[in-house]
């Protein structure tokens, strides 16, 4: 069985920074891929980020592009989401997830088999 546990998440001041990390053990760790989603209240859950396991190829949602850098260290299975220029709109619980195999979009949730329980990044002054 896999675990995936999150950390980084607090309250920030917007144009502040945060770095989230998610540490996967159990099993033989060897995804497809990492990526991160979110979920503000109200709304539905969002792609964030992704990054290949094994080319460290990235992909990001058109809300973040540009101000959020995802990256991953294999021999701590562990992904990383540097967040900056923080917006209120970027408030969301954060979840990371792994991706087991190359079936369906890497931007939808339904590509990933395993989720972490998720943590609160709140934006506000």
């Amino acid at each position: 069985q896999v675990q995936l546990v999150e950390s980084g998440g607090r309250l920030v001041q917007p144009g502040g920074s945060l770095r989230l990390s998610c540490v996967g053990s159990g099993r033989t760790f060897s995804p497809k891929a990492m990526g991160w989603f979110r979920r503000a209240p109200g709304k539905e859950r969002e792609f964030v980020a992704a990054i290949t396991w094994s080319d460290s190829d990235t992909f990001y949602g058109v809300p973040v592009k540009d101000r959020f850098t995802i990256s991953r260290d294999s021999a701590k299975n562990t992904v990383y989401l540097q967040m900056n220029n923080l917006k209120p709109e970027d408030t969301a619980v954060y979840y990371c997830a792994v991706r087991w195999d190359y079936s369906g979009s890497i931007f939808s949730p339904n590509g990933f088999g395993s989720w972490g329980q998720g943590t609160q990044v709140t934006v506000s002054s």
